[in-house]
């Protein structure tokens, strides 16, 4: 088992790593919008909080040697499901087809207010 972090994702905000490497797999913790440097949103927009979650989950996943394209599956934690279309669409701008499989939940709140987070299961090779 083996840690991974890198700078160019946020920080853990709690008692939790960014992500762990083990049996091939990496296993990414949910990632808010927060911008690296800034620890802050970068937008309220929920597509463009989607598109700074799946940039925190890309960083890690070249930190372990692997990239997005072989993400296996995703979980998304949504505030607001009825913004669900827009933040697909900012989803759909990151993977081809095979699509990684994904699970979809709104929940009543997450960490600093954010409306969107993101956790992944990445293959470390094919």
């Amino acid at each position: 088992m083996n840690l991974i972090e890198t700078a160019n994702a946020p920080a853990a905000i709690g008692p939790y790593s960014q992500a762990f490497a083990h049996g091939g797999l990496l296993f990414v913790s949910g990632q808010l919008p927060l911008d690296p440097v800034t620890m802050a949103f970068a937008s309220d927009d929920p597509a463009e909080q989607m598109r700074q979650c799946l940039r925190n989950i890309s960083a890690i996943a070249e930190a372990a040697g692997t990239h997005l394209g072989r993400t296996l599956k995703t979980t998304l934690l949504m505030t607001d499901l009825s913004q669900f279309t827009r933040a697909n669409e900012a989803y759909a701008e990151a993977f081809t087809a095979p699509f990684p499989a994904r699970a979809t939940y709104q929940v009543a709140a997450l960490p600093m207010g954010a409306q969107i987070e993101v956790e992944a299961v990445i293959a470390l090779s094919d």
